[in-house]
């Protein structure tokens, strides 16, 4: 049986009946339990492949949170599994490199990215814009514009090679980063992180919503990391204005 027609998705291992009418994509498997907290009558998915998974009620919806641990080939996976199973509205959370205006700690969300990883070639050609939903954005800025944090809304960029395009491991190793700084320069770039542009590249292809909103972790010249306590606060925030954001979206 092909996976559009499963009643179970192949790699999270989730039924149809164990899913919500949206989706939250988070990168690290512990922040699953976490989000959970923000929710109540909470069912936990079988883990699978280090795939966790759980679904919740919030505002009287139900929201499933994944993680899909790093990079743009499994997140996909992840979110084609979730559309199989029925969901059409889907919202990365997680961190983000700091790209200024933007600073540690201040919120970036994606309009659309560039898209300089691979995986999205595979649903479209190159020249497929990576173009968030417009709806669930508008919903993501009336959540945060009620807060009181900084908040920065543009183009992402997105990138496979981690130690090879965007961080330097050491000092020496430093100057492998110059063509990100070039495009951040060049075409204004908000935030730089492995995902964003395969999956809004995959979401329109497949006909669902998405879109990212992240947390400043790292600055993208310096290398500068939030601080632990500084991180932890701000993902609190994050797991609420997600949550209410993703609810308001007509399903």
């Amino acid at each position: 049986m092909s996976q559009e027609r499963s009643n179970t998705a192949w790699y999270i291992g989730a039924s149809r009946e164990q899913v919500g009418q949206s989706a939250i994509l988070v990168g690290d498997p512990a922040r699953v339990a976490r989000i959970a907290e923000h929710m109540s009558d909470v069912e936990f998915v079988a883990e699978n492949r280090g795939l966790r998974t759980a679904t919740g009620t919030r505002g009287g919806k139900r929201v499933t949170v994944s993680a899909f641990g790093m990079g743009a080939p499994i997140a996909t996976i992840v979110m084609h599994e979730l559309f199989a199973l029925g969901i059409r509205t889907f919202l990365r959370i997680g961190t983000a490199m700091a790209v200024k205006p933007a600073r540690l700690g201040d919120f970036v969300l994606a309009d659309g990215a560039l898209r300089q990883e691979g995986t999205s070639n595979t649903y479209a050609p190159l020249g497929f814009p990576a173009i968030a939903d417009f709806e669930l954005n508008t919903r993501l800025r009336e959540r945060l514009a009620r807060s009181d944090l900084t908040w920065h809304a543009g183009i992402f960029g997105t990138y496979d090679g981690f130690y090879t395009e965007m961080f330097g491991l050491s000092g020496e190793r430093r100057a492998i980063i110059d063509g990100l700084k070039r495009d951040i320069e060049r075409m204004g770039l908000i935030g730089t992180d492995m995902e964003t542009s395969a999956l809004l590249t995959a979401a329109r292809i497949l006909g669902a919503r998405a879109s990212t909103l992240c947390v400043a972790t790292v600055d993208a010249f310096t290398q500068e990391k939030i601080a632990d306590e500084a991180m932890a606060k701000a993902e609190r925030e994050l797991f609420e204005i997600a949550l209410d954001a993703i609810t308001a979206v007509p399903a």
